[in-house]
């Protein structure tokens, strides 16, 4: 008799917790993932001119196909550490010189561009048509002069072109006079008409070749 109250009040608090002891509880649902975002350029290639070594400067040419369908606008970024000068655009199938100016991270989120990085300016470009829907594509020149004492730089006899670099296809050209002795990644190196030394090469990793290479002035 004296054990009642006792199962009473546990059969109380079981009734007040709503839940049933055998009663499963529901899955938790997963979050879907969002799609890959869709590419807005292809078929890229730079060229790397290096100047005179005590400007720290070296000229990019950049070659890249816009082909997000119905873009009228193309960004290209200004690394973070580099000074850029001297930019120019062309459309590569009529030769237009295109209108462009350099804008904040922010204003290129407002323009179009969604997942621009944080405190990155871009090269906002003006495409001379819009991206056709059906495949097709606008070829562009993106000219610029980089100044970036950390990646081009003298060390004793060497100049040395440092810079982790995520583009595929890549080439360096040597200041006149001047030879390779080292480089990390495998490349062909060639003289080009003007006898500069051109050193070329493919980046087949998923993310960016650290490049470092170096080059001593020839012996007369």
């Amino acid at each position: 008799m004296h054990r009642w109250p006792y199962v009473i009040l546990f059969v109380a608090l079981g009734c007040a917790s709503g839940v049933s002891p055998s009663a499963p509880s529901s899955p938790a649902r997963e979050k879907p993932a969002s799609p890959p975002a869709a590419p807005t350029e292809t078929d890229e290639y730079t060229r790397y001119e290096l100047l005179a070594p005590e400007t720290a400067q070296f000229a990019i040419f950049y070659e890249v196909t816009a082909i997000a369908p119905g873009a009228t606008v193309f960004f290209n970024p200004i690394r973070k550490g580099s000074v850029a000068s001297n930019e120019r655009v062309t459309d590569q199938m009529t030769g237009e010189r295109l209108r462009f100016e350099q804008v904040s991270e922010e204003e290129a989120r407002r323009s179009g561009l969604a997942d621009a990085e944080l405190d990155t300016d871009y090269i906002r470009i003006h495409l001379p048509r819009a991206v056709p829907s059906d495949g097709g594509q606008v070829r562009l020149l993106i000219e610029k002069t980089y100044k970036d004492a950390k990646s081009y730089f003298q060390q004793g006899e060497d100049i040395v072109f440092s810079r982790s670099l995520s583009i595929r296809r890549n080439s360096v050209v040597l200041p006149t006079g001047y030879e390779l002795v080292a480089c990390n990644v495998p490349s062909q190196v060639l003289s080009g008409p003007d006898g500069r030394i051109r050193i070329s090469f493919m980046n087949p990793g998923p993310g960016e070749a650290p490049l470092e290479l170096r080059a001593r002035r020839i012996a007369r």
